[in-house]
């Protein structure tokens, strides 16, 4: 479980987090929404230490981040794995080689149980046979397999996803979606997916947080979603009639 308390953040004097308090859940995939500029963004790399808050405090697991020292968030770094929105892999390594550098980044393990546990982890997002590809040889959707096999090689207890799905088609966006799901639930992970896709509020929006300049305009799940009459959130997520009408029939249910 991932606690925020009262979480500030300014850039040059400009207020971007307001106060910002939420809780994301372990085993649950937690979804961060909002407009360009409402603060998602800098939220999510205020989770992963990237961004020091000015006030608030963030807890994993009870460990307040701030409260913690070097060798401690060197740690607690180590229980953390990232998928990045455009999979940020290394162009000149293999597949194999990608999904094991967090292992040989910061564990002491031989070859043999690295590749064992690549091997693992390739399975488990199905690519058995990509290991000695290069990315630039692979699809944009089984490069996010790969970035997700990365993310999860370390058994990590965080698992954070920065628009998982920019730049894939429908349906392999929700092939992606069904996979963090999975392994959150799989793994118990506290999953946190930053996303602007509504495809995979409606799909896997277990634990919803939608972010409206800076502050928590609205906290729920895909099911409260349809029954909302906050009406940013509203004017949000039912912009296109494709939604306006599935709302519609769910309200009519």
């Amino acid at each position: 479980m991932i606690e925020v308390k009262n979480v500030e953040k300014s850039f040059a004097g400009v207020k971007i987090l307001k106060g910002v308090s939420t809780v994301f859940e372990t085993g649950k995939t937690n979804l961060i929404i909002g407009q360009s500029g409402s603060g998602k963004t800098v939220l999510l790399k205020s989770l992963l230490g990237i961004h020091q808050p000015e006030s608030g405090t963030i807890s994993f697991d009870g460990r307040v981040y701030c409260d913690l020292n070097a060798d401690e968030k060197r740690e607690l770094r180590t229980e953390i794995g990232m998928v990045f929105q455009g999979s940020a892999l290394f162009d000149s390594m293999t597949v194999a080689e990608n999904v094991g550098f967090p292992l040989k980044m910061f564990t002491h393990d031989n070859n043999k149980k690295i590749q064992e546990r690549v091997d693992f982890v390739l399975k488990r997002v199905n690519l058995t046979d990509a290991h000695k590809k290069l990315p630039s040889e692979i699809s944009g959707g089984m490069q996010k397999r790969v970035a997700i096999a990365r993310a999860i090689v370390n058994n990590p207890k965080y698992l954070f996803c920065d628009e998982p799905n920019s730049g894939l088609d429908p349906n392999t966006a929700i092939l992606i979606d069904n996979l963090i799901k999975e392994i959150t639930e799989e793994y118990n992970i506290t999953t946190v997916i930053n996303t602007h896709d509504m495809n995979s509020v409606m799909e896997i929006g277990e634990n919803i947080l939608f972010l409206k300049d800076g502050l928590k305009a609205w906290e729920g799940t895909k099911e409260e979603i349809f029954r909302t009459d906050n009406e940013a959130v509203v004017d949000f997520v039912y912009s296109s009639n494709l939604f306006k009408k599935v709302r519609e029939a769910y309200l009519k249910d």
